[in-house]
């Protein structure tokens, strides 16, 4: 299970992200406080406090190069 840190701050983000998301093979969820959701969610990341980072976490055994290659424009 690889983690790293996003930055969600604008609904295009949001939009962008979840359209990456989607279109891999494998599971995440982001995590903020005690809240984890579905990282494919659109609703349930604007459930979310998009002013802060988010922690993003593969639920599959998915490598890490692979997260941060779709990823990239997000991490912070």
């Amino acid at each position: 299970m690889e983690k790293v840190q996003v930055l969600l701050d604008s609904i295009d983000k949001v939009r962008e992200f979840v359209t990456i998301a989607s279109s891999v093979d494998y599971n995440f969820d982001l995590k903020l406080g005690r809240y984890t959701i579905d990282g494919k969610s659109i609703m349930g990341i604007f459930s979310l406090d998009l002013s802060q980072p988010l922690e993003l976490v593969g639920t599959n055994e998915s490598d890490r190069a692979e997260i941060v290659d779709a990823f990239q424009n997000f991490i912070c």
